[in-house]
Order: C-alpha cells, then structure tokens, then sequence
C-alpha cells in the first residue's frame, strides 16, 4: 500500500496531523529577547571584581569566529582547595521577572594535564546576588554561598587537551540557565571556579517577552514573560478596528521561553466588513467603502 493509501485509513492519525499542525502556527511567532548585559560588546576591559586576586584573570581572547573580545580566565589546578569568584557590574533588570544567562567556556581536559593532582575539576558554578541599587565593594556580598543564590553547577560538553592547543582548535561551550522571580531592580552574576582551568569568554544576559500579534481578529500587545520556566501570563487582546468580540473574552497566554500559547476566544468583522491577510485586517465592502 502506497502512503497515500495508509493516511487516507488512519482518521487517528489525521487528527494527530492536525493538532501538531495548529501547535506549529500558534509558535511559529518567537519571543522577543531584551539583552541587559553581553560582555562581548565591550570595548575596554570589563573591570568586573575578581577575589581572591590571584583566581580570576581578565584578558584579551578570541570567540568561535576569531574576533577580539574581553575573557576572564583561570588555571590553578596544581593548587588544592581553590574558591575563585568572578563578579560582574551591577545589572538592571528593567521589569523582567525570569532572567537568562548564555554563558560560552572552555574547560581544559584535566587528565590532559601531567601531574596533575586530583582536585582539577571541569565545572564552574553561576550565583546571582539582587539588591536595589550598586552597593557591592570588594567585599561585600561576601564570597560564598548565601548570601549569593546559586543558579546551578556548569559543566562542559566538550573540553580541550594539549594536542587541541598544538592544532588551535577551539572548543567552545555555550549552556543557557534561567532563574527568577526577581523583583529588586537589579542584581549580580558571579561566577564560582574550584579548581578548573577554564576561560569563561562571553556571557550574555537577558529577558524574554511574547512580541506583538494579529491572532484569532485580535491584537496582542508585546508581554513579559512569566516569573517561572512553566508561567503562562494572561494577556487581553483587543479587536483590530472593525472587529467586534464573539464568544469568550479573547484571551491569548505567554509561556516562560516568550512564545504565545493558547489563543481563547475571537474576534470577527462587523456587518458590511471582511477579514483579509489572514485576519489582521477588517476591510469594507465595495458597497461600504462607496
């Protein structure tokens, strides 16, 4: 039996087809990303704080495509009980609730390493510290674990050896973590070594927002995404002009990556009007437009 012969059998499936169909449309829109730091766009040094001052060194590097950036990297390994801290600038957070962080890295493989003893790790940790305003010194908040709130432990996928050096091969990371509610008006990263030898070369941060759309007769304004991973934050639409509200009150719902969901409800032409483009425009009739 051709294919064409088994989908016509298979109503179950059809249906299935067209489920999967309509959750396609409903994210083909992606959400929108308000970046609040990325460290390859700096110019001159970061000057973020670094403690103890023999951890963390700030340098000039290269990114994936060669381009100069600012990097801060690491390497004690052949020390035991290593706490290195790196931490950046205050960050406004400017009315997000989730806040991400794409960190790129590259970690040196420690059995690459000779003599090397076994406290070498391959793994660094991200904290995040909010206060109001920029009140951090050298010392303050103190380097440890509450008060810094820990986001998670980061480990690499790929790690690199001498043999990748001898070749300049470069291995880079990139991980994506997200932590939230948040809701002073700005806070730190700081990023954690315990005895890797790693570089940390570009860390963004940023938001995400549902964009604005025409869906079911409506128009959705640009939302903030929820406080948590699994937030669907409510949003009413309004008919687009010509447009009067059936049924339930048009509602559409934003997830926790920025994408629309769940469109209830719509809205339809009124009485000598038609929908065009899909339905974000209501246009008259010849009769209507005389």
């Amino acid at each position: 039996m051709n294919i064409l012969g088994l989908y016509s059998q298979m109503p179950k499936f059809t249906a299935i087809m067209d489920i999967i169909r309509w959750l396609w449309i409903i994210r083909i829109v992606w959400a929108v990303e308000d970046v609040l730091m990325d460290s390859t766009t700096a110019t001159a040094e970061l000057g973020w704080t670094i403690y103890p001052s023999l951890g963390w060194e700030e340098v000039s590097g290269y990114d994936e495509n060669m381009s100069t950036i600012r990097t801060y990297q690491v390497c004690n390994v052949f020390n035991g009980n290593q706490n290195n801290w790196v931490r950046t600038k205050y960050i406004q957070r400017r009315g997000a609730q989730r806040i991400h962080v794409e960190m790129k890295f590259s970690v040196r493989d420690c059995s690459s390493i000779p003599n090397v003893t076994g406290s070498c790790k391959e793994t660094f940790n991200l904290y995040y510290f909010e206060t109001d305003k920029d009140v951090a010194t050298k010392m303050y908040p103190a380097w440890m674990e509450n008060p810094w709130i820990k986001v998670d432990t980061i480990a690499a996928d790929e790690s690199f050896s001498q043999v990748d050096l001898g070749g300049r091969v470069m291995k880079i990371n990139t991980e994506v973590r997200s932590f939230g509610p948040v809701s002073r008006k700005g806070f730190y990263l700081a990023f954690q070594d315990y005895g890797a030898c790693m570089s940390l070369i570009a860390v963004k941060v940023f938001y995400r927002k549902c964009p604005r759309v025409i869906r079911n007769g409506a128009i959705f304004e640009e939302t903030l995404s929820g406080a948590e991973s699994t937030s669907l934050v409510s949003a009413r639409g309004s008919c687009v002009p010509n447009g009067e509200e059936v049924d339930v009150p048009i509602k559409l719902y934003c997830n926790g990556d920025g994408e629309w969901l769940v469109p209830i409800g719509r809205c339809v032409c009124k009485a000598g009007y038609e929908s065009v483009d899909n339905g974000t425009v209501c246009r008259g009739s010849d009769f209507q437009q005389i």
